[in-house]
């Protein structure tokens, strides 16, 4: 990351509270001082928005601990982690009966910003191998997974992950068009599905459909690709099957 975007504070405030997790408890105002070079004015500053935060906790003897807003976000954090897990067993399991369907190469994703993560695959029978391995990310505006979620994002969301409304070509047939873009976005909720020619990878053509959670949202997309010839014949069943394994997979 270049310093020009850094955030002094911030970088402050995980320095005290790395000190404080290695020795919860024993460390005091100056204590922390001394370990993090931080001087007293904005050390006393720091650890006083985080007590409000409910980040750290002050003892009797005035020694500081982590505090219950930070056990909230790693409960958060291992929850997604679990989500995570069980969706991949989930569809590892389902997806098989879909890559017998169509005969082609299956994939699951969630959406990071303006990417997709790839979090599985199941491989058709194909001899064409897709570089799309679990941790991999794409750009989401050229993948049909991406295109799929980005189209359910809420109201402003769109805008404020592509504040300057660039959209970068990844191939010859990659929207870089804004207007273009949210229009396809626009037609693929109507739709329910979306669909990438040859927008990421040159030769392939994708079909995807979202993966809801209880409350409608969409936390993930499945896909399938193939060699655009071969999309040519199976779209219809592609499409179909896709739909069917999202719904498979969702709780809404």
């Amino acid at each position: 990351m270049e310093r020009k975007y850094w955030v002094p504070a911030l970088e402050r405030a995980d320095l005290i509270l790395t000190a404080i997790s290695r020795k919860p408890g024993e460390h005091k105002m100056t204590d922390l001082c001394d370990e993090t070079g931080i001087n007293k004015s904005s050390m006393f500053s720091l650890l006083r928005t985080m007590e409000t935060l409910q980040w750290v906790v002050k003892d009797d003897s005035e020694a500081y601990a982590l505090g219950a807003g930070i056990t909230y976000y790693n409960t958060v954090y291992n929850e997604s982690l679990k989500q995570n897990t069980s969706l991949v067993e989930r569809f590892m399991v389902r997806s098989a009966q879909s890559v017998k369907v169509i005969g082609e190469t299956f994939q699951l994703s969630i959406l990071d910003r303006d990417e997709i993560i790839y979090l599985a695959k199941q491989e058709g029978p194909s001899l064409v191998r897709l570089e799309s391995s679990p941790g991999m990310r794409f750009p989401a505006h050229a993948t049909a997974m991406g295109k799929m979620m980005l189209a359910l994002l809420p109201d402003g969301e769109l805008e404020r992950r592509y504040s300057g409304k660039t959209l970068t070509a990844v191939t010859s047939h990659t929207l870089t068009d804004w207007a273009e873009f949210t229009g396809e976005l626009s037609d693929i909720r109507q739709a329910g599905y979306a669909v990438d020619r040859e927008e990421i990878i040159q030769g392939i053509s994708c079909v995807a459909a979202p993966v809801l959670d209880a409350a409608g949202n969409a936390v993930a997309a499945v896909s399938t690709s193939m060699l655009q010839h071969a999309f040519a014949d199976k779209q219809e069943a592609a499409v179909r099957e896709v739909r069917e394994l999202a719904g498979k997979l969702s709780l809404s």
